[in-house]
C-alpha cells in the first residue's frame, strides 16, 4: 500500500491504494488552522528537538532557549517538515518526569518556536494528556503519544478490551484514555504508537496489530476522525531486537491497517547492535531504515540528522517514483 495525495499543492484529500482497496480520506489538520504538509507527494521528515537533560543520543545538548530555537532552525533549514518536541526521555531507565516538569521545559521551547517559526508544523511528543492539552493551546499542532493513547492501562485490560474488540463488542468496563478525550477535545491529529507493558506477546504480529487496532479504536470512540490519526510501529519499544528487525521488514502490514505511517529508527539501540556502534555513530544504519520503510510505505520518518536523511529520503522516493520522478 502507498500514499498518493491529490488535489495540487493545496492537497485536499489522499488516497490510500492497495491491491484490494481504494480509500479516499481527508488529510489532517493543524487545530490552528496552520498548513501541514500534504500526505504522500513524498516522505515527510519530523526532526527531533528534545529539550531533556538525559535523551540516550542528545539530551542536555540544548541547554537554552536560543539553543533550541538555533536548532530547530537548522533543521527546518535542512529540510525538516514538523518539528517534534520532547520534553522527557523515553530511554530504558529514565527517570520519571511529572506533568508539570515536562510543562516546564516544553512550553517555553514552544512559545519561542511558534514566536521563531510561526508557519512551522510542531508535535508535541508527550504521552501525559495535560502536556499535550497545554502544548497545543501553547501553539503545537499535532500530539505524539508513545503509548498509543493506552497509558496506564494494564496488561490485563488491554487484553480484556482487545477480545472485546475481536468479538466486535464495545465492553462495559473499558478504561479511560486521557490521552484520547484531550486529543479529542482539542481537535489536533495523533500519532499512536505501539507500546505495552510487556513483551508477552503470544503470537507477536496478531498480538501487535491488534494492539494498535485497540489504539485506533479507542481513540475514535473518544471522537478522534479517522483523517487525523496516524500510527508508529514502535521500533525500540516493548520488543527485542529481532522483533524491532521484524517489524522494520513488514511494517507494510501496518500501512495496511489504513493509517498513514511515521517511523522512528533513528539511532536505536537495535541498529547500534547490528553494527556494533555508539549512539553517534549509527547514520547509515538509520539511513538503511529510513529506506526500507519508505519502500514499505511509511509516509513520514523522525530523525536526529535531518540534512543527511533527506538525501537517503529524496533518492528512494525518486526510486519509488521511477518514470514519473521529477526533478
Amino acid at each position: 500500500m502507498v500514499w498518493i495525495a491529490s488535489g495540487g499543492a493545496e492537497c485536499d484529500w489522499f488516497w490510500s491504494v492497495s491491491s484490494t482497496e481504494s480509500v479516499q480520506l481527508p488529510v489532517w489538520q493543524s487545530p490552528h488552522g496552520r498548513p501541514l504538509p500534504a500526505v504522500g507527494w513524498r516522505t515527510l521528515i519530523m526532526g527531533v528537538l528534545n529539550v531533556t537533560p538525559d535523551s540516550f543520543s542528545d539530551g542536555g545538548r540544548l541547554p537554552s532557549l536560543q539553543a533550541v530555537v538555533d536548532r530547530a532552525g537548522a533543521m527546518l533549514g535542512a529540510g525538516a517538515d514538523v518539528l517534534d518536541v520532547g520534553g522527557e526521555s523515553t530511554r530504558p531507565g529514565a527517570a520519571a518526569v511529572s506533568a508539570p516538569q515536562e510543562c516546564d521545559r516544553v512550553l517555553p521551547a514552544l512559545a519561542a518556536l511558534r514566536t521563531t517559526f510561526p508557519d512551522a508544523p510542531i508535535s508535541i511528543d508527550t504521552y501525559k494528556a495535560e502536556v499535550a492539552a497545554a502544548a497545543v493551546k501553547s501553539g503545537a499542532d499535532i500530539v505524539n503519544d508513545i503509548w498509543g493513547a493506552l497509558h496506564g492501562w494494564t496488561a490485563g485490560e488491554r487484553r480484556r478490551c482487545e477480545v472485546d474488540l475481536e468479538a466486535g463488542e464495545a465492553g462495559t468496563d473499558r478504561p479511560r484514555s486521557p490521552m484520547a478525550e484531550a486529543v479529542a477535545a482539542l481537535r489536533c491529529p495523533v500519532v499512536l504508537m505501539h507500546n505495552r507493558p510487556d513483551r508477552d506477546y503470544a503470537d507477536f504480529w496478531p498480538d501487535l496489530l491488534l494492539d494498535l487496532r485497540l489504539s485506533i479504536a479507542v481513540t475514535q470512540a473518544a471522537g478522534v476522525p479517522e483523517h487525523q490519526i496516524w500510527l508508529d510501529p514502535g521500533f525500540g519499544f516493548a520488543k527485542d531486537p529481532l522483533q524491532n528487525l521484524e517489524v522494520l521488514k513488514r511494517l507494510d502490514r501496518i500501512v495496511a491497517l489504513g493509517h498513514p505511517v511515521l517511523l522512528g529508527t533513528s539511532r536505536k539501540s537495535t541498529i547500534g547492535l547490528v553494527l556494533d556502534a555508539p549512539a553517534s555513530d549509527r547514520l547509515e544504519g538509520t539511513g538503511a531504515t529510513v529506506v526500507w520503510g519508505i519502500q514499505q510505505g511509511c509516509s513520514m520518518v523522525r530523525v536526529h540528522d535531518v540534512a543527511a536523511m533527506l538525501r537517503f529520503v529524496r533518492m528512494t522516493d525518486a526510486i519509488r517514483a521511477g518514470l514519473d520522478w521529477k526533478s
